[in-house]
């Protein structure tokens, strides 16, 4: 992580779980971090539990990534500010309760695709233009998941496997444009299983089934960023021990 100490990180999705560990981490390991989310306040709240050094690193901005304006304005904000982006972590995702065969939820439908899979190209695009036109060798992580690997057999997940199968041919088709277009640039997903995060709230989780926690992707994104330059890591699928998906 050295070549990073001083350099610029956004994490969308930033006011809880993994996007919130993953913040503090990057703030604790020496770089300039930006976290977004609608609910700002909580990304600010995220300084209390760091060192002071870090929490002085940790800076948190109003984003909505699934509406265009405020990733334009978001981003070309970060650049007024710290001169640019470094690393991005698309971790912002939604689900939302229903089944995919049942009337009158197109505005769910949206909502999720406009946030795990519109609102990721739209801030990697930013970001890639932030390197290309800096010549920084930066990295994008999409925070995705072993649902977009296999449909697990779970009620009323509706659209948000299929975002997830998205993100994963995205993360492909980015590289390939990456190293078309003679960059350095590297892109990785993380997929990871069940986490015991907000977005498991309301669904009905067996007492019994094991999950992983915030810190264990977190490790796993550091990991990834903290590779040497010709090390690219496609993809990471982390499962908690004993899960049966």
């Amino acid at each position: 992580m050295d070549r990073w100490n001083g350099k610029v990180a956004v994490v969308t999705g930033a006011s809880s779980g993994i996007g919130a560990e993953i913040a503090k981490d990057l703030a604790k390991a020496g770089m300039i971090t930006i976290g977004l989310a609608r609910r700002v306040e909580r990304v600010e709240q995220l300084k209390q539990q760091l060192p002071k050094e870090a929490a002085n690193r940790l800076h948190a901005m109003k984003c909505d990534v699934s509406i265009e304006t405020d990733i334009e304005r978001t981003f070309q904000r970060i650049a007024d500010t710290y001169g640019g982006v470094d690393v991005l972590v698309n971790n912002a995702g939604i689900v939302r309760q229903n089944n995919l065969l049942d009337l009158g939820t197109a505005a769910d439908l949206r909502a999720v695709l406009d946030t795990n899979v519109t609102g990721l190209v739209l801030c990697s695009q930013w970001a890639y233009k932030s390197m290309v036109d800096r010549k920084v060798d930066g990295h994008i992580v999409h925070i995705s998941s072993i649902a977009g690997h296999s449909v697990p057999n779970f009620p009323k997940l509706n659209i948000y496997p299929g975002t997830k199968h998205a993100v994963r041919a995205i993360t492909e088709t980015m590289r390939h444009e990456m190293r078309d277009a003679g960059t350095k640039i590297k892109v990785t997903s993380v997929s990871p299983g069940a986490v015991k995060t907000e977005i498991l709230d309301g669904i009905p989780i067996p007492e019994e089934m094991p999950l992983l926690e915030a810190e264990d992707i977190s490790a796993a994104v550091l990991y990834a960023i903290g590779t040497p330059p010709h090390v690219q890591v496609h993809e990471l699928i982390i499962k908690p021990v004993g899960e049966v998906m």
